[in-house]
């Protein structure tokens, strides 16, 4: 069976236009992982993909993570996985960042649990007797994205590098989404609080989507909440904002458009 993880942004998305076009070889799904999280373009951008007719895409609820980082717990009672947010003795005097294990348990683990369950109907536990072939919308300024995902791939899964092949980077993809004719701009995909984001991705936030920017606070003012599970192990402060001020309070400037910014999707395959 060949998969496409589609994350919703522009590398997927070139992916799966591609295969529609018989511009890469077909695969049988698409398996789009939502946490809950994405900006509201992502959504839309995603319906729009639904209502080409192409190969089934499948969404996967994988619980809503800003609502388990406020709880301080998953729904199912199981403690949550941090964020890479920013860690500070004082606001304003950063120290570092804390492990990023949303992608891996948000992401990745309910794709796998998917594919196992939902696609090859086994049982928990039972040993994988088939093999998938997955594709990933790492573009050639990403390869080394590639080498990780194989290094941490699962053995019955054989993942492929469509556009590393095509040599193709990220700009050639959004010069070929262009000329396919998308009718909006195809938007970048990850949490509205994903702390991996410049003053740019932040005011674009806050000046287009009004309901993300509200969450984004909302979560990072959960995260100095004292006393929360989430924290409390914890003798710094945590914060979204690499400053490390809250994040309504942070003069956000233009000045460093694309710097610290995401380094890619979340199409899910991190392999971090």
């Amino acid at each position: 069976m060949r998969i496409l993880n589609l994350g919703g942004g522009v590398q997927s998305t070139t992916l799966y236009l591609m295969a529609m076009r018989g511009e890469v070889a077909p695969f049988e799904c698409a398996l789009f992982s939502d946490l809950r999280e994405e900006p509201e373009s992502v959504y839309r951008h995603m319906a729009w993909l639904k209502s080409l007719g192409g190969p089934k895409i499948h969404v996967i609820d994988a619980g809503s993570l800003g609502d388990d980082l406020r709880q301080g717990r998953k729904s199912t009672g199981g403690r949550v996985a941090s964020i890479p947010a920013y860690t500070a003795a004082a606001e304003g005097q950063p120290l570092g960042k804390i492990r990023r294990q949303c992608t891996s348990e948000y992401k990745i683990a309910p794709l796998e649990r998917f594919i196992r369950r939902e696609l090859f109907g086994m049982k928990p536990g039972e040993r994988f007797k088939g093999s998938v072939v997955q594709l990933f919308g790492i573009s050639l300024d990403e390869a080394s994205r590639g080498t990780r995902i194989k290094a941490n791939s699962p053995f019955w899964s054989t993942p492929e590098f469509p556009l590393i092949e095509k040599m193709m980077t990220r700009d050639d993809c959004i010069e070929w989404l262009k000329a396919f004719g998308v009718p909006h701009e195809v938007p970048r995909s990850a949490c509205v609080f994903c702390p991996y984001k410049s003053d740019h991705d932040w005011r674009r936030l806050r000046a287009g989507d009004p309901n993300g920017w509200k969450r984004a606070v909302e979560i990072d003012t959960a995260l100095r909440v004292e006393g929360t599970v989430y924290n409390r192990s914890l003798n710094e402060k945590l914060y979204l904002h690499r400053s490390c001020r809250p994040l309504v309070e942070v003069p956000l400037t233009d000045d460093e458009r694309g710097q610290n910014s995401f380094a890619f999707e979340c199409e899910g395959g991190c392999a971090l």
